[in-house]
This record gives structure tokens, sequence and C-alpha cells, in this order.
């Protein structure tokens, strides 16, 4: 057991969340009981994830998207309502992260991904690796030669390895008629930084989610792009985080997959 002080100090320290400017409160976003021994994750705070954690007792359950994004409505009705009342009836707090578990070196959903991936990073489109929210990488030596039949990598390959190692098919489009070497990405709804991925020299980029003016870019770029679902690309962050919770301060940990299809 540790106090839930002590718990959200650590978890700030850990993914940084001071450097961020986002479009939501990163931290401690509703306050339960003082001493935290059963922690929930999941990717989102909906009321289907809370109903889990007051079931389970838990004492916090932790998210990467949680409440309070900027310029949503501040009126405490319906929806959101009913899921403060959940959480506050329960002395159940709620801990999110949103942008500093996306960008984090070794616990965050990039880097989580990229190691479900098997994907080597060795640089971020936008910035130092671990602080730019792009990354930038290879296929490692496992996926290289995984295009079947001995052939390279190239998109299709790829497209099949990431619906096998996410359980979900993604989005293929065509942009890159070649051999895959290197891939950028960023898990959720980054399709708009294709462009970032593709100055940085990508063939590939994966993200969660498309536009349609996605489409064009990725064609007329020529780049070869994966929507691989939001939800699915950010299911290992929060994994990460409890699993180090539990290590390190000797937490029970439970993860719950609240599933969506988005």
């Amino acid at each position: 057991m540790i106090s839930r002080d002590a718990l959200v100090t650590a978890c700030d320290e850990r993914l940084r969340a001071a450097r961020f400017k986002d479009y939501t409160v990163n931290g401690l976003q509703v306050e339960g009981r003082s001493q935290v021994a059963r922690v929930m994750t999941g990717v989102t705070a909906c009321q289907a994830l809370v109903d889990e954690a007051i079931a389970w007792q838990a004492d916090l359950l932790l998210v990467h998207h949680g409440y309070f994004w900027k310029n949503e409505p501040v009126e405490v009705v319906g929806m959101k309502r009913r899921r403060l009342a959940a959480l506050l009836a329960n002395d159940i707090n709620l801990l999110a992260y949103h942008l500093p578990l996306d960008a984090h070196p070794e616990l965050g959903n990039n880097a989580c991904l990229a190691e479900r991936l098997g994907l080597v990073a060795d640089g971020c489109a936008d910035g130092e690796l671990g602080e730019g929210l792009v990354w930038l990488g290879r296929p490692g030596e496992a996926l290289a030669g995984s295009g079947g039949d001995g052939q390279v990598l190239d998109e299709r390959g790829l497209a099949k390895h990431v619906a096998k190692q996410l359980g979900r098919e993604p989005l293929l489009i065509e942009g890159h008629h070649g051999p895959v070497r290197r891939i950028a990405w960023c898990t959720g709804g980054a399709q708009d930084m294709i462009t970032a991925a593709h100055a940085a020299g990508a063939d590939v980029f994966i993200s969660g989610e498309i536009s349609e003016r996605t489409t064009h870019l990725a064609r007329e770029l020529g780049i070869g792009y994966l929507a691989a679902g939001h939800h699915a690309t950010e299911r290992y962050g929060v994994q990460a985080m409890g699993e180090w919770l539990a290590a390190e301060y000797g937490v029970t940990h439970r993860f719950v997959d609240i599933d969506n299809p988005a």
C-alpha cells in the first residue's frame, strides 16, 4: 500500500508530466481515498471502466483518456455527472496522463507499440526521442524478412503483421511501392502527422485514426499509411504504468480492456 499523494507524485515525475502543454489535465483528476493498494488501468475512463473499478474495489483508476478536455462544456450534467458521481460515491481516485503517456521513452504508448510490433526506434521526427511524439525507426530483425516467401517487408506484409499483433485489421493506404526500411509511428489520433513522418524519410507511417484527407496525403506524398486503431494502439502504455507501479510500490494491478473499434 502507498499513499495516494506519493503515488501521484511518483507518476508525475516518472512521466515528466509538467513538461507537456496538453489539451487536458495530466495527473490527479478526481480525488478519492488517501491510501492505494489496488490500481486498475484502462484506456478511457468511460462508465463501463468506472463500473469495473467499482466492482473490483479499486482504490485508483489510471487511464490515458480522462476528463476535463479543452473546450468541452463545463457543466456537470448527464454523462459527466454520472461518471463523477460514481467515482466520488465509491471514493476512487482517477489519475490520467495524455501526451506524457504517449511520449515516454520506456513506458509510453509509442515505446510499447514499438516493442509489440518489433520496431527499433532510433529517433523522432519532431524532436529528441522521448520528447517528440512521432517516433522513427526501422523493422527489427524478426520483422525485416517477414514479407513472405523470403521477400523483404512491404506495405502489405507490414499490415498483416500489425493485424496479428494488435488483433484487428488495420486500414492500409498504399503509397510507398517498395521495400519498407523506415517506419514512423504515433499512437492515437495522429493522422495529420503524416507530413512530419514523410519529411523524416519514413516509407510507412503507423497511427490510430484516418481522415478523408489522409488518403490523398499518403498517395501524393508517396508514403504508406496504416490506420491501426486509436484504441488498439493505445492499450499498452497504461498497462506498462500499472506493472511499474506494482513492481515499485507493491500495489495490486489489473488492466481492463473495454473494447472500442475506433
